[in-house]
């Protein structure tokens, strides 16, 4: 699989980010419901959280290297037969699920900085990440943590919200109008009916 996106194709790199995102949202959002749906030991509840915030913040610097990768690679062509208005709606909820998948691991990464019992962050119990600046140091810290896990809540809500929308899409598309738009993202997947792309080095 090329590495430049194809007029039809998004970029082998975009596509691993884009997989590796959603294996993490995923993984984060099981995490989620289990610790705050789920009546876990408290140790079991504890190791969960530390595995959700290393997870959202793997996604949180995945995220941004997709940024950059999307701004410096033009992503291929939505079909023309899509509508206008469903390709500005399909821009619009692309917009949208960007700016969730970055706000919400930051928004997580200020509730652990704000938090009272100053936890430290060990990613995977390896790496030691920094709180935020500021945060720690606030004098009403358990106020401001409240605040933020009510946004992270209803980010969350909101981020699944949409995910089942663009799933929604992306089968709809595929299954069907029949056209590219999941096949294009799909990894090593030949079209039905197409010739199979023929790896570039």
């Amino acid at each position: 699989m090329s590495t430049v996106a194809t007029p039809r194709r998004y970029t082998l790199v975009a596509i691993v980010l884009h997989w590796l995102i959603a294996l993490g949202i995923l993984t984060l959002l099981g995490l989620g419901l289990a610790m705050t749906r789920g009546s876990l030991p408290p140790m079991d509840r504890f190791a969960f959280y530390q595995w959700h915030k290393s997870i959202g913040l793997t996604v949180l610097v995945l995220m941004a290297l997709r940024v950059v990768w999307r701004l410096i690679h033009r992503p291929p062509p939505l079909p023309e037969t899509m509508p206008k208005a469903e390709q500005q709606a399909a821009g619009a909820a692309h917009l949208a699920l960007y700016g969730l998948l970055l706000a919400l691991p930051l928004v997580g990464w200020a509730m652990v900085s704000a938090s009272p019992y100053n936890i430290p962050t060990v990613l995977y119990g390896v790496i030691p990440w920094p709180h935020l600046p500021v945060l720690p140091g606030l004098p009403n810290k358990a106020a401001v943590e409240g605040v933020l896990k009510l946004v992270h809540s209803y980010g969350a809500w909101l981020l699944i919200a949409l995910l089942l929308l663009h799933v929604g899409a992306a089968l709809r598309h595929h299954l069907v109008l029949r056209d590219d738009t999941l096949w294009r993202m799909l990894p090593l997947v030949p079209r039905a009916g197409a010739k199979p792309e023929v790896p570039s080095r």
